[in-house]
């Protein structure tokens, strides 16, 4: 409850520098697809909410993360597709092993962002994949993904040029972890994570990418107690980010095909709302739920002849049922886990 009340009431002159490259990156990006007519537009609306959210700062170290995530995850997706998908039982254990890999560099901090950008790209393009079938080729999509990647770097540099911090940030100390926590937290959070992709691929539900990235988000927090604050959190950002979209749709009405409109209201948005991410200590919280949430909504289904209102409505429903899931499944898990001395984390009670 103190570190509620303590939180600040608003932003300092690196906080707004920080909202205004969130609000600008996400906007040119999604800006140059629609302008371009590039597909899978959620790559690069969210990607630059990513980067320039969930770290205040960029240097060589950020770039090459980034850059590395993409790459690996853009391989993996072509090896499995392309050599295992006639087999899903070895792709699932494959799947696994690969999230074990992504988040044991999370929780161990040795790089982080690597870790959790590969994560979301990861399932994302394993979720569109799977549905490459027939004439369909994944190779647009890793192509997308790319060109997303690529591009949403010179953004994070352009923004960061345009809105520099005023003053020098301190670096954040990560704290040791017992090789108990980290095991738990590999184990944990690769389990659910597998789960999600069987669930989503067995159900055969290609519309619900954003539910599928909101069960994979949920896992930023590495633990059962954290978790549950950010489902909970994610649920509340969800739905705020659907009405904001349901909104912006009544506001456009007719004129989305007008590109200028949509970029105005994104930009809008994403400043108001980058505010609360950044004030909530810029951590995967209601704010960011907020962010990526109205981000996979302009990304994905605002273009010509299409309209938010039964997305935003499909959407909020899907993540709710999704992170329900999810939490249900990391409760159980965390509970297995902690029965052994080995997997026990340092939050048992």
């Amino acid at each position: 409850m103190n570190n509620i009340i303590n939180q600040p009431t608003q932003l300092d002159a690196n906080g707004l520098c920080q909202a205004l490259r969130i609000a600008g990156g996400c906007t040119l990006g999604f800006a140059i697809s629609k302008l371009l007519n590039w597909p899978n537009g959620i790559f690069f609306t969210v990607y630059p909410m990513l980067i320039l959210g969930l770290v205040p700062t960029i240097n060589k170290s950020i770039i090459i993360q980034f850059s590395a995530s993409a790459g690996f995850s853009a391989f993996v997706v072509l090896l499995m597709q392309g050599l295992f998908s006639h087999l899903p039982v070895l792709m699932t254990i494959l799947v696994f092993l690969t999230f074990c890999f992504l988040f044991y560099q999370m929780s161990t901090s040795g790089a982080f962002l690597f870790g959790a950008l590969g994560a979301v790209s990861l399932s994302i393009q394993l979720h569109f994949a799977s549905y490459a079938v027939g004439d369909t080729s994944i190779y647009p999509l890793i192509l997308s993904n790319a060109v997303a990647i690529i591009l949403t770097i010179f953004i994070a540099l352009i923004m960061h040029g345009l809105f520099p911090d005023v003053t020098a940030r301190t670096a954040r100390l990560m704290p040791e972890k017992a090789k108990e926590s980290i095991r738990h937290e590999v184990l944990l959070c690769a389990s659910v994570a597998t789960l999600s992709f069987v669930f989503f691929q067995t159900l055969d539900l290609q519309d619900s990418i954003s539910a599928q990235a909101a069960s994979i988000l949920i896992l930023f927090s590495l633990c059962w107690k954290a978790a549950g604050i950010a489902s909970w959190q994610r649920i509340i950002g969800t739905l705020i980010g659907c009405s904001a979209a349901l909104v912006t749709q009544l506001l456009l009405y007719t004129h989305s095909d007008f590109l200028l409109f949509p970029v105005i209201m994104l930009w809008i948005l994403s400043l108001i709302f980058s505010r609360f991410h950044i004030l909530g200590g810029g951590s995967p919280g209601v704010g960011f739920g907020v962010l990526t949430t109205f981000g996979i909504l302009f990304g994905q289904s605002l273009g010509p002849g299409q309209d938010l209102i039964f997305s935003a409505l499909y959407r909020f429903s899907s993540v709710f049922l999704a992170v329900i899931a999810s939490l249900s499944a990391v409760y159980i898990i965390h509970h297995i886990l902690n029965r052994f001395s080995a997997t026990r984390h340092h939050t048992y009670d």
